[in-house]
């Protein structure tokens, strides 16, 4: 509250910016003295008298008048017009405080239904928060919306509020929403599509098992050694089968299963290969004279490398599992609005550590097999393994980088594509020329030609 003097004593109770007028406040104006006797006469003390037309009036023990006053409207428009109306009273004596309003009269009107706010500026909205201006009016202050992950659902909010770390402000940041979860699904046209062409490669690969079953004992499936032929097959669609464990939302059994899985698999799939090389080599020098490895040839010796191989494998993966075993992770900070749901490989130093020894089998597989390329041997597969082994790590080198830079959902795709086009390329490049042969050149597969070739 504060004073004013214009001509008459007057008390300003409210003031503040109304639209379509510059000031808008109630005045107390004495309603009960003559001028003259506004002089607070100090020897008129403890006095009471009547005036004309009987107006009681007394002054207490200092020469003070009790306090009466008028309560005015005033509105003052813009074109300096002034708008006043009595609306009430307020009166003091020694005794009692009276203060009265008429109900009846238009207190806001004819612009307010209701009390106007003595404010610089409209509250703010839900969504965002007070900022006070220097060196401005409490009153006056500036609305600042409300920062990603945080939000403010009153008016006139003093600060923002944080949402939750499940959880993200909505788009007006009046209120917090969950987040979205982010991980590689069949519903998404990425998780469907990679999780079809792995159905696909596992139908294709059985397919060719059962024509080397059908033609199992024809020239073409007996060469390099029929049994890791069918295994190698065996090991390639559980490869494909594999890649399903890496769709869908992740729990803690598949994030334990996958990569043991997977590396298991490949690891039979690659020593296989470099057991059929082996095979392949074994069986030429074998035929020199005076060579000591006749005794080598045959299916135990590959079938002992495999095993080997795979318990190398399972070596790892069991201190592995032992050590730093992998878990389901939830992911909160990576991006403000999507919680990335995935399996935290526990140890990324066993991660790839299994990864270089799949690639160590196969690098020795591609050597071998480029050793062997060039031996007169009946349906010599030797230069369809090099190629198969040359695409094989060429994926798997790619792929370490690749999965590095990867987050999220993309870091699943990546490794089923890598498993995907490394376990395809076997496929493509040992068993297609065989089917080939099977079918298109069928006089190929036959005992004379084979025995003509030797000779």
């Amino acid at each position: 509250m504060e004073t004013t003097l214009n001509g008459s004593m007057s008390l300003m109770i409210q003031e503040g910016k109304i639209p379509g007028f510059e000031q808008f406040f109630y005045t107390f104006s004495p309603n009960n003295y003559p001028n003259d006797a506004l002089i607070l006469n100090q020897f008129v003390c403890n006095v009471t008298f009547t005036t004309f037309p009987n107006d009681t009036h007394s002054f207490n023990k200092y020469g003070d008048p009790p306090a009466r006053f008028d309560i005015i409207k005033w509105l003052f428009s813009p074109r300096h017009h002034i708008v006043t109306r009595k609306v009430g009273s307020f009166n003091v004596s020694d005794h009692e405080a009276q203060f009265y309003i008429n109900h009846s009269a238009d207190l806001w009107g004819p612009l307010f239904n209701m009390i106007p706010q003595s404010l610089c500026n409209e509250p703010c909205a839900p969504g965002y928060r007070k900022s006070k201006r220097e060196g401005a009016p409490s009153c006056c202050y500036d609305c600042v919306p409300c920062v990603d992950g945080e939000m403010s659902n009153t008016s006139d909010s003093p600060k923002c509020f944080k949402c939750p770390e499940y959880q993200m402000s909505n788009k007006e940041r009046t209120a917090c929403v969950s987040k979205f979860i982010n991980y590689l699904s069949y519903e998404d046209t990425l998780g469907a599509s990679l999780a079809s062409v792995a159905l696909m490669l596992f139908l294709t690969t059985s397919t060719v098992q059962g024509i080397f079953v059908k033609y199992w004992e024809t020239p073409i499936v007996r060469a390099n050694n029929q049994n890791l032929s069918c295994l190698l097959l065996i090991s390639l669609m559980l490869c494909f089968l594999c890649t399903l464990l890496f769709i869908g939302r992740p729990t803690q059994i598949c994030c334990l299963l996958r990569q043991v899985t997977f590396g298991i698999v490949f690891t039979i799939s690659v020593s296989s290969v470099l057991a059929k090389t082996l095979t392949v080599i074994i069986a030429f020098n074998a035929t020199k004279p005076g060579s000591k490895l006749k005794k080598y040839v045959g299916t135990q010796l590959a079938i002992v490398l495999v095993i080997i191989c795979s318990l190398g494998k399972i070596g790892i993966s069991t201190m592995w599992m032992a050590s730093c075993p992998p878990f389901l992770e939830a992911d909160m900070f990576s991006e403000m609005d999507t919680i990335i749901l995935k399996c935290n490989e526990g140890s990324v130093t066993f991660f790839f550590c299994i990864i270089g020894y799949i690639g160590t089998l196969a690098l020795l597989s591609f050597i071998a097999a480029f050793l062997a390329k060039d031996f007169p041997d009946r349906f010599n597969e030797a230069k369809n393994i090099t190629f198969s082994m040359l695409g094989f790590c060429s994926v798997w080198g790619a792929f370490v980088p690749a999965y590095l830079s990867s987050k999220g959902s993309r870091m699943v795709a990546v490794e089923i594509f890598a498993i995907l086009s490394s376990s395809a390329g076997l496929l493509g490049c040992i068993f297609a020329p065989k089917c080939y042969i099977i079918f298109i050149r069928p006089e190929l597969n036959t005992r004379v030609v084979v025995v003509a070739r030797n000779q």
